[in-house]
């Protein structure tokens, strides 16, 4: 399950969370600078990486400023909940719950180099309802993003002797399909600096590596929310 340690650890790049609660990146890079309340990881190559908790906290000041407070009553309302221990809102996107999604597929495109972690994988997210097409040669990989781009790529960034980030670039080139980028080493600024929104460790906790890619497709309650936003 999701720990303390992984809601407090640096996953979704800058853009992924504007992405994901329909904040530009110039705003919540305003807000870290302004009110020094919600200050992201820096990698060693200088990217935002925002935990889970953060998010959660982005998402109760953008929805309180949604309500009609300012910014800053915004940010002094969240200090004050998070000194009663009382950081955030819940987020229903944790839960693990399935459902089955009808209303368009929503594809995710799994780029993996080991037949058994693919399973795993794909497994859970067929669970989600998602469509899933696996594959382990990055040609055919860069083949569908450039044919049939999904609404997702996870990607092994070792797969084909460590062609996972030349399909981060390309993914990143089709303009519109976000990408969570996992790997047994340490890659995280390497896979952000290619394009990807978002970096786990394998191996894959399930509740995390489902809540992500939940987050980046867009299903979550963050970017369901952040839709009303003009």
């Amino acid at each position: 399950m999701e720990d303390g340690a992984d809601r407090a650890s640096g996953i979704y790049s800058i853009g992924a969370v504007s992405r994901m609660l329909g904040v530009s990146a110039q705003t919540l890079r305003a807000w870290e600078d302004r009110y020094q309340q919600i200050v992201p990881a820096r990698s060693a190559g200088g990217q935002r990486l925002f935990s889970r908790d953060q998010v959660d906290q982005l998402s109760f000041i953008r929805d309180q400023i949604e309500q009609g407070l300012q910014p800053s009553d915004a940010h002094r309302l969240l200090a004050q909940q998070r000194q009663e221990d009382a950081a955030s809102l819940p987020v229903e996107s944790r839960r693990g719950t399935s459902r089955a999604i009808r209303d368009g597929a929503i594809t995710v495109l799994l780029a993996e180099r080991d037949r058994y972690a693919a399973e795993f994988a794909d497994y859970f997210l067929r669970t989600e309802g998602y469509v899933v097409r696996v594959v382990f040669d990055s040609a055919v990989a860069t083949e569908i993003l450039r044919d049939e781009p999904p609404s997702v790529l996870v990607v092994d960034l070792l797969m084909s002797g460590g062609a996972g980030l030349a399909l981060c670039r390309t993914a990143r080139d089709v303009g519109s399909v976000p990408v969570l980028a996992l790997s047994s080493v340490e890659l995280r600024d390497q896979a952000m600096a290619a394009g990807a929104e978002a970096f786990l460790v394998k191996p894959l906790d399930t509740l995390q590596f489902v809540s992500t890619v939940r987050d980046l497709v867009g299903t979550s309650a963050y970017l369901r929310r952040g839709e009303r936003r003009p």
